[in-house]
C-alpha cells in the first residue's frame, strides 16, 4: 500500500520536529557545558565599589554641571 499525501505530511512533520528537538537539546547541553567550563577557568571577580574620593569627585562634577547649565 502506498502512503497517502496526508501520511507523507505527517511523517515529514515528525521528522522535522524531531530534528529541531534534538538540535535544541544538544545546544542547551553544549551551552551548559561551556558555562561550567567558564566558571572553573575564570573565578568570580570581586565587586569593586567606588571609593569615597571618587564619589566626592562625581558629586562635585554633577553639581558643577547643573549650576553651569541652569
Amino acid at each position: 500500500m502506498q502512503p497517502t499525501l496526508l501520511d507523507q505530511g505527517f511523517m515529514l512533520m515528525l521528522v522535522g520536529m524531531g530534528t529541531v528537538f534534538v538540535f535544541l537539546t544538544i545546544l542547551v547541553a553544549a551551552m551548559s557545558l561551556m558555562a561550567m567550563i567558564v566558571k572553573r577557568v575564570m573565578p568570580t571577580a570581586a565587586e569593586s565599589g567606588a571609593s569615597d574620593e571618587e564619589i566626592a569627585v562625581i558629586t562635585a562634577a554633577i553639581v558643577k554641571h547643573r549650576t553651569r547649565n541652569s
